[in-house]
């Protein structure tokens, strides 16, 4: 017996290039999920943020209303009114800063999403190309198996059709002897006239019997290679369709 020689460096080599990879894989998609995580993080807290600072602005500005009231019903408190409008101000822009910032803020995890998504896009369809190509190649196989199961059918009918040949010239050929031997068996019968009359009905019987049996063999030939014939019909058409209805459930 052939022994095979193993290189077991080249064999841990590989595994361990192997485990290297599905390691960095396995990295970078905890990269990719910790990106995710944080972006959604950071997208909570701005809105959040953007919220607070609305209601802040409400609540500024109603405080802004109420002051305004208050300064009309006082007299010439002019001084006062315009540092609150100073304030205001103030708070408007910053606050309309750090609504652009969130904005900003909040595209910027929308491009990186965006990528992410058109990332993983192309990887479902490089699956779906690799998919196509794999089923593309098993239609070709189950189409070269297929044209071999009727090759070999095509093959059975023909064997069948020399069979039924081969019987039918051997039955015309018995039935030829058959009518030489009764031709002469009533020649003699009538020949002979202390013969009985019975005597010449055997070999009659004993052909008719013989050409019943070799016609009984013949059918059944005839139906045994029919039978099989369908069955390998039968069976190309179940291997023919198979195929097919993976796929369509792919």
């Amino acid at each position: 017996m052939k022994k095979t020689v193993v290189n077991l460096d080249k064999l841990i080599q590989d595994f361990s290039l192997l485990e290297q990879k599905i390691t960095e894989l396995t990295g970078k998609n905890n990269i990719h999920e910790i990106k995710l995580d944080e972006a959604n993080r950071l997208l909570k807290l701005s809105n959040s943020k953007e919220k607070r600072l609305i209601e802040e602005k409400a609540g500024l500005l109603g405080s802004i209303k109420c002051l305004q009231h208050n300064l009309e019903q006082q007299c010439n408190l002019r001084g006062e009114n315009e540092k609150l409008k100073n304030v205001t101000f103030n708070l408007k822009k910053q606050n309309e800063e750090q609504v652009e910032e969130s904005r900003a803020c909040v595209q910027r995890l929308q491009s990186e999403m965006r990528s992410l998504q058109e990332q993983h896009q192309r990887e479902l369809e490089d699956c779906a190309a690799d998919t196509k190509r794999k089923l593309e190649a098993k239609d070709a196989e189950m189409n070269a198996v297929l044209d071999k199961k009727e090759e070999a059918i095509e093959a059975m009918r023909l064997k069948m059709k020399d069979q039924e040949k081969e019987k039918q010239s051997e039955i015309i050929k018995l039935q030829m002897e058959f009518s030489a031997k009764l031709a002469r068996t009533q020649s003699l019968s009538m020949k002979s006239q202390l013969q009985p009359p019975a005597s010449g009905l055997i070999p009659q019987n004993i052909f008719k019997r013989k050409l019943q049996f070799l016609q009984e063999e013949k059918n059944k030939e005839v139906e045994a290679l029919r039978q099989r014939v369908k069955e390998l019909e039968q069976q190309s058409l179940r291997t023919f369709s198979e195929p097919r209805l993976k796929r369509r459930k792919i």
